[in-house]
């Protein structure tokens, strides 16, 4: 028997409505099915997140600790595996598969300290500059060809797209202009959207301590594209201003970026992020990341 962390039941009832309902009902079952079927036994209290729960098991064929992933296959998750095979057959710095379900989604996954992750390291300029290495070594690999994983471009276009759309819906005239500007910047570089795997999520509790203290990036939502476009969450997370600035600077000198690409392709997601607000019906900016933008744009 599981618990089910109530924590995870409301988000896959209020994201996946009546899938993630028979998500949740079907866990017990399909947890024991992997136990079994993979010689896996637990080895402590479960983890969750908003769409999945991990389980910490010992292999019983050869004693090897790892994770056992149970999640819904959705457009996000499905490219996970393909990703991170590609990302270990590199040695780029990702989790390492250890086997994979394609029906179900269910991964096992190397164990990773789950009660250490990169947001709880106090100095903040050292978190960003970990999550800088991070991005580097995933960006350095190439995404294979038909990989079959989303694409920048057609990102791009959806977001470029919805863009007047969103501007209108939103109350403060300053930021319908902020939203226009992230729009502009966008098309001066949506005809090259790039071609390197990108993780898509790589903020501070994405990012976990494994084996020999070395930090070991998870839970991508692989997209293929510009590494310009990785470096948002590191400007939002544990958020202040006045660094923004600064913490842009040391992420495109350690990815070795040009500024400007990266700069357009932040703004991008500022935009993307208000597309998505506006689908939910918001009137208002994040205000993090109206002055994400700001700042960006030489406003702050």
């Amino acid at each position: 028997m599981i618990d089910i962390p109530d924590a995870l039941i409301a988000t896959q009832s209020k994201y996946n409505g009546e899938a993630g309902r028979a998500f949740i009902a079907a866990l017990p079952g399909m947890a024991a099915d992997f136990l079994e079927r993979w010689g896996l036994r637990r080895d402590g209290d479960a983890w969750y997140g908003v769409c999945a729960l991990v389980l910490p098991v010992v292999r019983e064929a050869d004693g090897c600790r790892a994770a056992l992933k149970l999640q819904t296959v959705d457009e996000e998750t499905a490219g996970e595996p393909v990703a991170l095979r590609v990302w270990g057959e590199a040695s780029a710095g990702a989790v390492e598969l250890l086997a994979h379900d394609a029906v179900t989604g269910t991964m096992l996954l190397e164990r990773l300290d789950g009660h250490r992750a990169l947001s709880g390291v106090a100095d903040v300029r050292e978190a960003v500059r970990v999550v800088a290495e991070s991005l580097a070594g995933l960006t350095a690999v190439r995404a294979p060809a038909g990989c079959g994983l989303r694409g920048l471009g057609d990102a791009a276009a959806r977001m470029l797209g919805a863009a007047p759309g969103t501007a209108r819906l939103l109350a403060d005239e300053g930021e319908r202009r902020l939203v226009l500007d992230c729009a502009a910047a966008v098309r001066e570089v949506a005809g090259e959207p790039g071609d390197r795997l990108l993780h898509w999520d790589l903020h501070f509790g994405n990012v976990l301590a494994g084996p020999g203290g070395r930090w070991v990036a998870i839970d991508p939502k692989p997209l293929v594209g510009d590494p310009g476009f990785e470096l948002f969450p590191a400007l939002a997370n544990r958020f202040d201003a006045s660094a923004v600035g600064r913490r842009f600077d040391l992420l495109t000198e350690v990815l070795g970026l040009d500024r400007g690409r990266a700069r357009a392709w932040t703004l991008g997601r500022v935009l993307q992020n208000a597309c998505w607000g506006g689908e939910s019906g918001e009137r208002r900016l994040v205000p993090e990341h109206a002055e994400i933008a700001r700042r960006l744009l030489g406003r702050g």
